[in-house]
């Protein structure tokens, strides 16, 4: 006797069901804010609240793990900051070894904020506020003894940023964009720029590659006026061998590193090529690279700094 089959009612009521059990729920994720007085933890934090973090100023430590347990258990919140820093006082050490249990029930990852020396007494004297160590001694003094009792923590921290050459608002705008684009894409984002080096390599490119070796289509009158974005320029270039074996050499080494950035939580990654004047050779290997790069699933953007609009 053949089973009958379900209703398709009931049919369509085990399909939800089942969808809910794997329906995957928002990773929860606590953000610890550490580091130097005077480095910037207030504006830090300012940010990550304006992207959406449940923010808390000076938690003490004894509620470290409750608050985390609390964030584990809770449905409103999923995202959540707290700034940990020396006004805590001599146990403030202690962190270390709380953050054990902390990350058995949160993604967690601690964000250590310093400054130069010099930065951190200018930003003293222009607000005029003492340092939390205390009025007795200067601010030299101050934050030497700070760095010395932070020190524990400085090396557990999964990200250190150095704020000296930031102003408050750079600061912040450097933090929504930096954990604003995990939260939109939480994947590695990579951008192929092209540049020419007549005009100076690129200060954000974490690979520069240059193609200068290339011959040159500037030198083809009919190309001249032209850019690496028209097919014929990117044909011409094509055309050689060696930029073929190039091409599929850097593809190679791409695909080798980028599974290794994202497994260490880097969040956006800046391939440049160059050629002399950022027009021709270079534009075709950064459209090239993101067509590659694509193919392979990464998020990624081709980018031209120095083409002739």
């Amino acid at each position: 006797m053949k089973p009958l089959k379900p209703a398709a009612s009931e049919a369509k009521s085990r399909a939800a069901a089942k969808g809910k059990q794997t329906e995957k729920k928002p990773a929860k994720e606590l953000v610890i804010l550490t580091g130097i007085s005077g480095a910037g933890k207030a504006s830090a934090l300012k940010a990550f609240e304006d992207l959406g973090y449940h923010c808390v100023d000076n938690l003490p430590l004894e509620l470290l793990l409750n608050f985390a347990n609390l964030v584990s258990k809770s449905a409103e919140v999923n995202q959540a900051a707290i700034v940990v820093d020396v006004r805590e006082g001599p146990t403030v050490d202690r962190l270390p070894d709380i953050l054990k249990g902390v990350k058995k029930l949160l993604h967690t990852r601690v964000v250590f904020l310093d400054a130069q020396d010099a930065a951190l007494v200018r930003r003293y004297s222009e607000t005029r506020r003492p340092h939390p160590l205390g009025k007795s001694e200067t601010v030299w003094r101050s934050i030497v003894e700070e760095r010395q009792l932070l020190d524990p923590i400085r090396n557990v921290a999964e990200t250190l940023i150095d704020t000296s050459i930031f102003n408050v608002h750079e600061l912040r705008a450097y933090i929504q964009d930096r954990y604003g684009r995990e939260q939109k894409v939480n994947r590695l984002l990579v951008s192929c720029l092209s540049f020419g080096f007549k005009n100076g390599v690129p200060l954000d490119a974490d690979m520069v590659f240059d193609v200068r070796f290339l011959p040159n289509p500037h030198f083809v009158p009919e190309f001249r006026k032209k850019t690496g974005l028209d097919k014929k320029v990117a044909d011409y270039v094509r055309g050689f061998p060696q930029t073929g074996e190039f091409l599929d050499r850097v593809t190679d080494l791409m695909l080798y590193l980028l599974p290794h950035y994202v497994k260490e939580g880097k969040s956006y990654l800046t391939i440049a090529f160059g050629c002399t004047g950022g027009q021709h050779r270079s534009v075709m290997m950064a459209e090239e690279m993101a067509l590659r790069l694509a193919k392979a699933e990464y998020q990624v953007k081709a980018l031209h700094r120095d083409i002739v609009k």
